[in-house]
């Protein structure tokens, strides 16, 4: 029988591990704004384990990232009915994966809709009430306009660091350590831009 040793470690519960779901659409930047998250939660101290699903990227289909972080993570994939927080890029993507999150789980809804080729296509119709369904059905959802928060920094392809932004005041990590991986992350000549969404983002 295989043995673990414990004596002078802390005992690790799964209430230890925290978890995090990203979904959006190909092109959005969900990898990209993953990528940071899991940077920022190595810098915090902590072990972090990521999970991707973007094999329809390139044509506008769903993308997924599974981020696990706490003092060890043995799995970077959560069970259905175990994430924390789902930051949805997109509408109808909150909808999509709502499954996921625990009975308290919280929200973060970018107010943005992007057509999937069936609606456009007149197969189907968009949900035209998202985010009341979403506010029925858990207690903690924040809804904001990253792409709006994009429009003001004069660089669309912010909107996924703004959303991060959002994300960051739910997240028990000191804004010093963001900001040292956005100084890291980013060129000089987009680094402005970004620093100004993620800002703007967690004063939305």
């Amino acid at each position: 029988m295989e043995k673990t040793a414990t004596k002078g470690r802390k005992k690790i519960t799964p209430q230890a591990v925290k978890s995090v779901l990203i979904a959006g659409v190909g092109g959005q930047g969900v990898l990209r704004a993953s990528d940071i998250l899991c940077e920022v939660i190595m810098e915090a101290g902590l072990d972090v384990k990521k999970s991707e699903v973007h094999g329809m990227a390139q044509r506008g289909g769903c993308v997924t990232s599974h981020v696990r972080y706490g003092e060890k993570v043995y799995s970077p994939i959560e069970k259905k009915g175990n994430v924390d927080i789902l930051l949805a890029f997109e509408c109808i993507e909150s909808l999509r994966y709502l499954d996921y999150l625990k009975l308290e789980g919280r929200v973060i809804i970018n107010d943005l809709k992007l057509y999937p080729p069936a609606v456009n296509l007149g197969e189907m119709s968009y949900p035209v009430n998202t985010v009341e369904l979403v506010k029925k059905a858990f207690k903690t959802v924040k809804v904001v306009n990253a792409r709006e928060i994009a429009h003001a920094t004069g660089n669309l392809r912010t909107e996924n660091t703004a959303l991060l932004g959002v994300l960051s005041q739910w997240l028990d990590i000191d804004v010093a350590i963001w900001y040292r991986v956005f100084h890291q992350s980013f060129p000089q000549k987009i680094r402005e831009a970004n620093l100004k969404a993620f800002d703007l983002g967690r004063n939305a």
